[in-house]
């Protein structure tokens, strides 16, 4: 992988990580494109590993702007601040769900999941939600209105967390699930996003985590079927250098692209992004029919 390439794939991680719009299928699609991850099963995991591990940028923006939450939990966790505490134990209420669906069907989800047409299927049908969610908001009896975040319940949390499980089909956006997951439960716009992004920051690290941490089966390489094994083929692949860049590129477009997500929802809501899905899912499948494009 060139630098070049690794700027790019950063810049799209920051971009659509936080955007209800999937950054795993703009990934992916940019993958095929660029001919990275192509060649083998070893060229593919290596693809895999680095674009789940450049998330690293996503997270720290967020820690970034979100600093004084970060803060608020970490007082609370040492029980210094009881409304800290509170919103932590949200935090990882909300992320359970998808600690455990994740162990239990990782391997099956990357086997039948990461091609081409679901991520399709998963971009028309999220669109569809979206636009379903956004007119049920203009129509709702408490537009404008909603819990706060620190007010929020570990059932509401529960509720969002279990949503966000389908994120897992690359395709659908865990920031798409989690904010339309919040509204749905009854938080306030601001506390759905809000909410979304803090429990993004501890669903991505552990996804970094174990991608990085975790052993890669390939058949074709036993040597990274051994702990650490996704960091190792990753390093041997790539080395330092486009791992750097992806990682710098993810969080300085990530922290721009949240900045504007948040004004731009407060004042235009959800709408653009269902049709924007919409249209790159038939785009991508067109090209797919054609033979354009690889399913």
């Amino acid at each position: 992988m060139e630098p070049w390439q690794a700027f790019i794939l950063g810049l799209i991680e920051g971009i659509t990580e936080y955007l209800p719009v999937s950054s795993t299928g703009h990934l992916l699609v940019a993958q095929h494109l660029m001919g990275i991850g192509t060649a083998t099963d070893l060229d593919k995991a290596a693809a895999d590993t680095f674009a789940i591990c450049i998330q690293g940028g996503a997270i720290l923006a967020v820690v970034g702007l979100y600093y004084k939450r970060v803060l608020q939990m970490i007082l609370g966790v040492l029980g210094k601040n009881p409304e800290g505490l509170k919103l932590a134990v949200s935090i990882i209420v909300g992320f359970l769900p998808a600690a455990v669906i994740g162990l239990l069907l990782n391997d099956w989800i990357e086997a039948k999941l990461f091609g081409m047409w679901p991520i399709v299927f998963a971009w028309v049908f999220g669109g569809i939600l979206i636009l379903a969610a956004s007119w049920w908001a203009r129509r709702g009896p408490i537009k404008g209105k909603g819990v706060e975040l620190l007010e929020m319940s570990w059932k509401m949390a529960l509720i969002i967390g279990m949503l966000q499980c389908v994120a897992m089909w690359p395709g659908t956006s865990r920031s798409l699930m989690t904010i339309v997951g919040g509204l749905m439960v009854g938080l306030s716009l601001a506390a759905a996003i809000e909410y979304s992004f803090l429990l993004g920051v501890l669903t991505l690290t552990a996804a970094t985590a174990k991608k990085a941490l975790w052993k890669v089966h390939v058949p074709e390489a036993a040597d990274y079927d051994v702990w650490f094994g996704g960091a190792k083929l990753m390093w041997n692949h790539y080395g330092a250098l486009p791992l750097a860049v992806g990682i710098i590129a993810a969080t300085v477009s990530a922290a721009l692209a949240v900045k504007w997500l948040v004004a731009y929802l407060q004042r235009r809501g959800l709408a653009v992004f269902g049709w924007y899905r919409i249209a790159v899912g038939v785009v991508v499948g067109g090209l797919i029919l054609t033979g354009v494009f690889p399913a």
